[in-house]
């Protein structure tokens, strides 16, 4: 019994270690930029009454926001033990299934947020990366002409490992950001033991005070202060890796307290030197320790990138399989855990569009005002979903579901108006990215939804044709022929090619339709669904989650048990290779026609997302006119 609780605590331990490196490294770098950029611009003076209100925001922000909305409510919305706005979009559209309207604007919110996400992920490496190389500034401002070719140098680098895979460098992860909050914590005490009466803005007062006290300002001031929650969507985003509790027990015993120490030990340095509010968070540590600091926060925050940067790569590829983006090439950089993945496309865009954000911007300052933006429409959008998870799956009277989200909806909603007014100072930037994303997203889904329509007009009935078919039969020939068709019940164009141009069907004919569904996982139990057709056809479905690997020889394999076994060896897969030629009519406008044309032009192979053997393959084209 002992020795089963003793490895139940070692594996919580290293659970817990693991989630402070990876959902603690954007929350954990906001210190560099937070607190600096509540005062750079000169709309909120540098006094003690501001201070200690600004303060109190920040402690206040942590502890609503994150603790009691992220960490206690939105944490227990798991869609099988899976987090993030994909799941959650998952969550609240089964909970609304029943009221169609709604539940289509649910999946466009959804959509649009996740767009959002992207250009977050923009955003984050290049604040993240910038805010710790500036810290060279502070050392000399010789040193300032530097600062944008090194942070491209170390964000090139980041980029270039990314094929690598970062399983051995995830190793380092955990250690390093416990360091990190170590330091961030000595740093804060040490100047909280010279002016311990900054404590005193723990209390709520002071932010009320500072808000009524000057409405205009502290709202300048809200747009800043929401920097320190940057972040936050990682804890729900990253719940599938680590698990609630880990999450939990890395925040109440180290993060938090290390941001808050860290914040006001910013605070009360600032009362007895206004002179340092220009770069705080390095003007807090001693001139010996300062090269050190720079390099320790430069490896933090290139963590952070690191885990946002993976985040995107897991996101792109539920967007893949829940059919709002097209194929994109996807490689496994590990061959034990499943979600290790590197997309060559995302990792190369997310690169140039951090680059240009970096040379355009200059500095952590012009990039704050982009930044706040997309964090807050995230947290609207979640908090959205949250309402009718829990009002609609879940069943919670009315009154408490609105009273739960509400407060969080006023919250956000305050937070996301401060930075509204930034929209021209930078806000556009992530924004711009949004809604790129979110078209080409939207184009992808519409696109398929006419392609299908129109080889829906176009299609015979299979189980009519079959009939046909055998009526005066072909010679039938050895093996197993699969054919992958995009929807049950109709005859796909390859066994139409196929019959045409060679006059001979297979021993076994498989018509397998892949389904990918709003759930995370579907296990094997469920993998395969089998219905006769007669003369040894067979209508298959096969089921895979969002984060599942859609393995198709894995799952027909499923197929022995229901009494249909196929050799491997003999077995061929039979693909339609459409191509889509825009016309004019109705469906979408004919540039957005041609924006998906081109996107299914450029798809990465069926084959190869399907994980069909490409020695076994034969694709036979056809033309759909859209």
């Amino acid at each position: 019994m002992s020795n089963t609780s003793s490895s139940t605590r070692s594996g919580l331990a290293g659970l817990t270690l693991a989630a402070v490196g990876v959902v603690y490294g954007d929350i954990g770098t906001s210190p560099l930029y937070a607190l600096k950029e509540v005062f750079a611009h000169g709309h909120v003076r540098l006094t003690a009454e501001n201070i200690y209100g600004v303060l109190s925001l920040v402690f206040w922000t942590l502890t609503v926001v994150v603790s009691v909305k992220y960490v206690l409510l939105i944490l227990r919305a798991d869609n099988n033990g899976e987090g993030g706005l994909i799941a959650m979009l998952a969550l609240a559209s089964q909970a609304v299934k029943s009221r169609p309207a709604l539940r289509r604007r649910l999946l466009l919110l959804g959509i649009f947020g996740t767009a959002i996400f992207f250009g977050d992920g923009v955003i984050t490496p290049a604040i993240s990366v910038l805010s710790a190389v500036e810290g060279l500034e502070v050392a000399t401002p010789a040193l300032r002409p530097y600062v944008v070719p090194l942070t491209l140098v170390v964000l090139t680098g980041l980029f270039m490992v990314q094929r690598r895979g970062t399983a051995s460098v995830g190793r380092l992860f955990g250690p390093v950001m416990v360091v990190w909050f170590v330091v961030l914590a000595v740093l804060g005490l040490q100047h909280i033991a010279e002016n311990p009466t900054i404590l005193w803005a723990l209390s709520p007062h002071y932010a009320l005070v500072f808000l009524l006290g000057n409405p205009a300002v502290a709202f300048i001031a809200l747009g800043s202060v929401v920097l320190c929650v940057t972040g936050a969507e990682a804890l729900y985003a990253d719940m599938g890796h680590f698990g609630k509790r880990p999450i939990r027990l890395a925040w109440f015993s180290l993060a938090m307290p290390a941001l808050v120490l860290n914040y006001f030990g910013q605070g009360a340095m600032l009362l007895e030197h206004p002179s340092k509010v220009g770069n705080p968070f390095f003007e807090m540590a001693p001139a010996w320790a300062l090269y050190p600091l720079i390099g320790l926060a430069t490896c933090a925050t290139v963590i952070a990138s690191q885990a946002l940067i993976t985040a995107a790569f897991s996101v792109t590829k539920q967007a893949i399989q829940l059919g709002y983006l097209p194929r994109l090439r996807i490689l496994h950089t590990s061959v034990k855990e499943a979600g290790q993945i590197y997309v060559p496309f995302i990792n190369w865009g997310l690169y140039v569009c951090i680059v240009i954000a970096v040379v355009v911007f200059q500095s952590t300052t012009k990039l704050a005002a982009a930044y706040g933006i997309a964090v807050t429409i995230d947290m609207l959008i979640t908090t959205t979903m949250t309402f009718f998870v829990i009002r609609y799956g879940w069943k919670y009277p009315w009154s408490l579901c609105f009273a739960a989200t509400g407060f969080f909806f006023i919250v956000d909603f305050v937070y996301f108006s401060a930075n509204v007014v930034k929209v021209f100072d930078g806000g556009w930037f992530p924004v711009a990215i949004g809604a790129i994303m979110f078209l080409l997203m939207m184009t992808w889904k519409q696109g398929r939804k006419l392609m299908a329509a129109r080889l829906r007009e176009d299609a015979i009935d299979l189980t009519s044709f079959l009939e046909a078919v055998f009526v005066s039969p072909p010679t039938r020939v050895q093996g197993t022929a699969v054919f992958l068709v995009s929807e049950q019940g109709i005859t796909p164009n390859a066994l139409l090619h196929n019959l045409k141009h060679n006059k001979v069907l297979h021993a076994t004919n498989l018509f397998v339709t892949v389904k990918q569904h709003e759930v995370p996982w579907i296990g094997f139990d469920k993998r395969c669904e089998m219905a006769p057709l007669g003369h040894d056809c067979w209508q298959v479905t096969l089921n895979f989650g969002f984060k599942n690997e859609p393995d198709v020889p894995e799952a027909l394999a499923l197929l022995e048990r229901q009494g249909c076994v196929i050799d491997a060896m003999d077995t061929s897969y039979f693909l339609s290779r459409d191509i889509v030629i825009p016309t004019i009519g109705s469906g979408m406008a004919a540039w957005r026609e041609k924006l998906f044309a081109g996107m299914h032009r450029n798809a990465a192979a069926a084959a190869d997302f399907l994980s069909l053997p490409t020695n076994r393959v034969v694709e036979l084209g056809s033309k759909v006119e859209i």
